[in-house]
């Protein structure tokens, strides 16, 4: 994950990256991928492609990128939903 946050010019910044190698914050946030499609073609669970902001240990805000037929958030549309643009909204 250090080397992911330094190759994208985070390295020491507020962004933390988390790895989730067991998907336990993945089934505690409830965002299992589940679509029968994608389980088919990765075959072990996924996370959905989300975006958090906790302040002080509170969600503030959470943004899914998902649509009934697109459950990886691969559209423009419902990707933006979890890029760092849209989630700046949310900060006060």
């Amino acid at each position: 994950m250090d080397a992911w946050a330094k190759d994208q010019g985070v390295d020491g910044s507020m962004v933390t990256f988390l790895a989730d190698t067991r998907c336990e914050l993945t089934k505690a946030l409830d965002m299992s991928l589940t679509h029968p499609g994608v389980m088919a073609v990765l075959g072990n669970l996924r996370c959905k492609r989300f975006a958090l902001l906790v302040v002080d240990g509170t969600v503030e805000a959470v943004e899914v990128s998902e649509g009934p037929d697109d459950p990886t958030g691969g559209g423009d549309e419902l990707l933006m939903k979890s890029c760092a643009e849209n989630m700046m909204k949310h900060v006060k």
